[in-house]
């Protein structure tokens, strides 16, 4: 009965009930209800302070809890294969599963080739002992495909044990329509520069040709009066040795036929013209071996014609080279100019070209 009566003094003095305290209790001790009321103090005290302790709690497990998770997303991140495009060449990072740490590799998409790319892993990574290429459905990739077929689509890398899903990123390839229009636009921009600078340039190149053009000719003009004077009496003279090889052959057919018919018979002399005609023969062989040329007669005419110019230029100091030299550069310097002035390349209309046409055959007449 003792127990009772003192948790219903305590609940009392909690709710500051001491009225009802003195009906139970005729003699009241002020020490024991100021014991009692210490005790409510410590009681509201603890109501107090125990949900700030809990929400204390609860907010350090959120806190945790939202730690943890951004370190495993953190730890997700590193654990995948990343690729991203730097200056147009793409750059794959891998986590090594050996070193434990991740590893960029830079590739060329036309050159490289998936073989190359997993000869990069082991060659990083001596731990690496099987490294794949496969597609999503699983198909193995073959080691010839080239980088560029590689990221069209997302794929597997299989590392030992380790599988990843890459994904890869989607690159922006311009349209044929816009092909065609930047060419366009390239084309424009080149015709507005040919406009603009490219004209006067060939006016200049022109004038610049020209003026060489004519140079080299005062150069070449008495080298050609001298180189004239040479030809004429080259070509007197080799008209007068064939004109005296006629006359030999003539004088060889006159002693043949006195020997056939008036000297001896055709008997004894028909010998004697076989051997004649088999060595005309041997003389046109030898002609062929010394010269390494057939013997023909316009060809004969040349050669001698040309030997006998060498040889009156030696004499009158007529210098060859030079002439040479000049004739070479005049016909490229002509060369360059019809190229110029091609209509073409001046973009001139149909009626434009021809009268240019029929100039430069005017200009060729005149020379």
């Amino acid at each position: 009965m003792a127990m009772p009566r003192v948790l219903c003094r305590v609940r009392l003095l909690i709710h500051n009930d001491f009225s009802v305290i003195s009906k139970y209790s005729p003699v009241v001790n002020s020490v024991l209800i100021n014991k009692c009321a210490r005790f409510r103090h410590s009681i509201r005290h603890f109501r107090t302070n125990f949900p700030a302790g809990l929400v204390l709690n609860t907010s350090q497990k959120q806190d945790a809890s939202s730690s943890s998770s951004d370190s495993d997303s953190s730890d997700s991140d590193e654990d995948d294969v990343t690729i991203e495009y730097h200056r147009g060449l793409p750059q794959i990072t891998v986590p090594l599963p050996s070193r434990k740490e991740r590893c960029r590799f830079t590739l060329k998409p036309i050159s490289n080739t998936v073989g190359d790319f997993l000869e990069m892993l082991k060659k990083e990574d001596r731990g690496i002992d099987r490294v794949v290429c496969k597609t999503i459905d699983g198909t193995r990739i073959a080691s010839s495909t080239t980088i560029e077929t590689l990221l069209q689509d997302d794929f597997k890398l299989l590392i030992n044990d380790n599988a990843y899903n890459v994904d890869s990123p989607k690159q922006e390839r311009l349209t044929t329509e816009e092909v065609q229009g930047l060419s366009d636009v390239k084309t424009l921009v080149n015709q507005l520069y040919e406009a603009l600078n490219v004209r006067e340039h060939q006016l200049q190149k022109e004038v610049e040709l020209t003026t060489q053009l004519e140079t080299l000719q005062q150069e070449l003009l008495p080298l050609e009066e001298k180189k004239l004077e040479l030809e004429q009496v080259a070509n007197r003279r080799s008209n007068w040795m064939a004109w005296a090889g006629l006359g030999l052959m003539s004088v060889q057919f006159g002693i043949l036929a006195r020997l056939t018919w008036w000297e001896y018979s055709w008997d004894i002399m028909e010998p004697v013209t076989y051997f004649v005609t088999y060595g005309t023969a041997m003389a046109a062989y030898a002609y062929f071996v010394l010269t390494r040329e057939e013997y023909i007669l316009n060809d004969v005419r040349d050669r001698q014609q040309l030997l006998l110019l060498h040889k009156k230029a030696k004499k009158t100091g007529f210098d060859v080279n030079q002439y040479n030299v000049l004739k070479d550069q005049i016909a490229k310097l002509e060369l360059d100019l019809k190229r110029l002035r091609d209509p073409l390349k001046l973009r001139l209309p149909p009626k434009a070209a021809a009268k240019e046409e029929k100039k430069q055959v005017e200009e060729k007449a005149k020379e």
